[in-house]
Protein backbone atom coordinates (compact mmCIF):
# COMPACT_ATOMS: atom_id res chain seq x y z
CA UNK A 1 0.00 0.00 0.00
CA UNK A 2 1.31 3.48 -0.40
CA UNK A 3 1.72 5.91 2.40
CA UNK A 4 -1.14 8.13 1.18
CA UNK A 5 -3.69 4.48 0.88
CA UNK A 6 -2.85 4.10 4.42
CA UNK A 7 -3.61 7.88 5.97
CA UNK A 8 -6.87 7.30 3.98
CA UNK A 9 -7.70 3.59 5.66
CA UNK A 10 -6.50 5.05 8.67
CA UNK A 11 -8.75 8.15 8.67
CA UNK A 12 -11.50 5.51 7.94
CA UNK A 13 -10.64 3.62 10.71
CA UNK A 14 -10.83 6.19 12.82
CA UNK A 15 -14.07 7.81 12.10
CA UNK A 16 -15.74 3.89 11.85
CA UNK A 17 -14.66 3.95 15.41
CA UNK A 18 -15.59 7.14 16.46
CA UNK A 19 -19.28 6.35 14.58
CA UNK A 20 -18.82 3.22 16.78
CA UNK A 21 -18.54 4.83 19.94
CA UNK A 22 -21.30 6.90 19.86
CA UNK A 23 -23.83 4.36 18.58
CA UNK A 24 -22.71 1.68 21.53
CA UNK A 25 -22.09 3.84 24.06
CA UNK A 26 -23.89 7.56 23.75
CA UNK A 27 -23.44 8.24 27.65
CA UNK A 28 -19.66 8.37 26.97
CA UNK A 29 -20.04 11.52 25.23
CA UNK A 30 -22.60 12.95 28.00
CA UNK A 31 -21.02 15.70 29.74
CA UNK A 32 -21.22 15.29 33.60
CA UNK A 33 -23.54 18.16 35.33
CA UNK A 34 -21.59 20.40 37.05
CA UNK A 35 -21.66 20.12 40.98
CA UNK A 36 -22.79 22.67 42.13
CA UNK A 37 -25.69 23.56 45.23
CA UNK A 38 -28.66 24.82 44.89
CA UNK A 39 -29.87 28.37 48.01
CA UNK A 40 -33.89 28.08 47.81
CA UNK A 41 -36.08 30.29 48.57
CA UNK A 42 -37.33 28.15 51.44
CA UNK A 43 -33.60 28.00 53.14
CA UNK A 44 -33.33 24.61 52.34
CA UNK A 45 -29.68 23.66 50.23
CA UNK A 46 -29.80 20.84 47.17
CA UNK A 47 -26.65 19.66 45.70
CA UNK A 48 -26.93 17.52 42.28
CA UNK A 49 -24.74 14.73 44.19
CA UNK A 50 -27.56 14.13 46.48
CA UNK A 51 -30.12 13.84 43.91
CA UNK A 52 -27.59 11.00 42.45
CA UNK A 53 -30.06 8.09 41.06
CA UNK A 54 -33.11 10.58 39.73
CA UNK A 55 -33.67 12.66 36.82
CA UNK A 56 -33.36 16.26 37.29
CA UNK A 57 -34.93 19.18 35.46
CA UNK A 58 -32.89 22.39 35.98
CA UNK A 59 -35.07 25.06 34.30
CA UNK A 60 -32.87 28.56 34.23
CA UNK A 61 -36.07 31.40 34.09
CA UNK A 62 -36.54 34.85 34.93
CA UNK A 63 -39.15 36.47 36.35
CA UNK A 64 -39.30 39.37 33.07
CA UNK A 65 -39.68 36.76 30.87
CA UNK A 66 -42.60 35.82 29.04
CA UNK A 67 -41.04 32.56 27.75
CA UNK A 68 -40.57 31.22 31.42
CA UNK A 69 -44.32 32.22 32.62
CA UNK A 70 -45.49 30.84 29.53
CA UNK A 71 -43.82 27.01 30.34
CA UNK A 72 -44.53 27.38 33.99
CA UNK A 73 -47.94 25.39 33.97
CA UNK A 74 -46.26 22.43 32.15
CA UNK A 75 -43.16 22.47 34.60
CA UNK A 76 -45.98 22.01 37.40
CA UNK A 77 -47.88 19.84 35.59
CA UNK A 78 -45.07 17.59 34.84
CA UNK A 79 -43.60 17.81 38.42
CA UNK A 80 -47.21 16.78 39.85
CA UNK A 81 -47.18 13.92 37.14
CA UNK A 82 -43.38 12.74 37.34
CA UNK A 83 -42.41 13.69 40.94
CA UNK A 84 -43.53 10.70 42.38
CA UNK A 85 -42.28 8.38 40.13
CA UNK A 86 -38.84 10.25 40.59
CA UNK A 87 -38.33 13.83 38.95
CA UNK A 88 -36.66 16.49 40.17
CA UNK A 89 -37.62 20.11 38.83
CA UNK A 90 -34.81 22.77 39.99
CA UNK A 91 -36.27 26.36 38.96
CA UNK A 92 -33.11 28.95 39.04
CA UNK A 93 -34.11 32.21 39.31
CA UNK A 94 -31.15 34.54 37.07
CA UNK A 95 -29.37 36.18 39.18
CA UNK A 96 -30.41 39.91 38.20
CA UNK A 97 -33.81 38.83 39.49
CA UNK A 98 -34.35 40.48 43.08
CA UNK A 99 -34.99 37.02 45.45
CA UNK A 100 -38.28 39.23 47.01
CA UNK A 101 -39.60 39.11 43.09
CA UNK A 102 -38.86 35.19 42.78
CA UNK A 103 -40.67 34.49 45.98
CA UNK A 104 -43.78 36.26 44.95
CA UNK A 105 -44.00 35.12 41.68
CA UNK A 106 -43.37 31.40 43.18
CA UNK A 107 -46.19 32.10 45.53
CA UNK A 108 -48.30 33.54 42.96
CA UNK A 109 -47.42 30.46 40.25
CA UNK A 110 -48.39 28.18 43.25
CA UNK A 111 -44.63 26.58 42.35
CA UNK A 112 -45.04 23.18 44.09
CA UNK A 113 -40.74 22.36 42.86
CA UNK A 114 -37.79 23.61 44.07
CA UNK A 115 -36.59 27.14 43.52
CA UNK A 116 -33.21 28.10 43.54
CA UNK A 117 -31.87 31.46 44.46
CA UNK A 118 -28.80 32.35 41.92
CA UNK A 119 -27.59 36.03 43.06
CA UNK A 120 -24.10 35.45 42.45
CA UNK A 121 -24.49 33.71 39.40
CA UNK A 122 -22.53 30.78 40.26
CA UNK A 123 -24.72 28.00 39.13
CA UNK A 124 -25.22 30.01 35.87
CA UNK A 125 -21.54 30.44 35.55
CA UNK A 126 -21.54 26.34 36.56
CA UNK A 127 -23.93 25.38 33.79
CA UNK A 128 -21.59 27.31 30.72
CA UNK A 129 -23.08 30.74 31.45
CA UNK A 130 -26.71 30.62 30.66
CA UNK A 131 -27.55 33.75 28.88
CA UNK A 132 -31.02 33.24 27.71
CA UNK A 133 -34.06 31.98 29.45
CA UNK A 134 -36.14 30.00 29.71
CA UNK A 135 -32.98 27.77 29.45
CA UNK A 136 -33.36 23.69 30.94
CA UNK A 137 -30.91 20.83 30.98
CA UNK A 138 -32.03 16.98 31.54
CA UNK A 139 -30.05 15.51 33.93
CA UNK A 140 -29.96 11.57 33.95
CA UNK A 141 -29.53 9.55 36.84
CA UNK A 142 -25.96 9.03 36.42
CA UNK A 143 -25.09 12.71 36.61
CA UNK A 144 -25.17 13.17 32.86
CA UNK A 145 -26.74 16.06 30.99
CA UNK A 146 -28.91 14.74 28.37
CA UNK A 147 -30.82 17.41 27.07
CA UNK A 148 -30.52 20.97 26.60
CA UNK A 149 -32.96 23.32 25.54
CA UNK A 150 -33.26 27.20 24.78
CA UNK A 151 -36.95 28.36 24.98
CA UNK A 152 -39.95 26.24 25.90
CA UNK A 153 -39.09 22.37 25.25
CA UNK A 154 -41.08 19.90 23.27
CA UNK A 155 -42.61 18.54 26.05
CA UNK A 156 -43.70 15.09 24.37
CA UNK A 157 -39.88 14.55 23.44
CA UNK A 158 -38.72 15.59 27.02
CA UNK A 159 -41.48 13.18 28.40
CA UNK A 160 -40.23 10.29 26.06
CA UNK A 161 -36.65 10.98 27.08
CA UNK A 162 -37.65 10.78 31.00
CA UNK A 163 -39.97 7.84 30.33
CA UNK A 164 -36.70 5.24 31.16
CA UNK A 165 -35.03 6.82 33.88
CA UNK A 166 -38.13 6.78 36.19
CA UNK A 167 -39.27 4.30 39.09
CA UNK A 168 -42.77 2.20 37.52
Amino acid sequence: MKRKDLVIAGLAALILGVAAAVWLAPGLLQPQAPEVRFHGTDGRTLTLAELRGRPVLVNFWATTCPGCIKEMPELVKLYRELGPKGLEVIGVAMPYDKPSDVIALQKKRELPYFIALDPRGEVVAAFGGVRLTPTSYLIDPEGRIVFKKIGEPDWQRLRKELAPMLKG
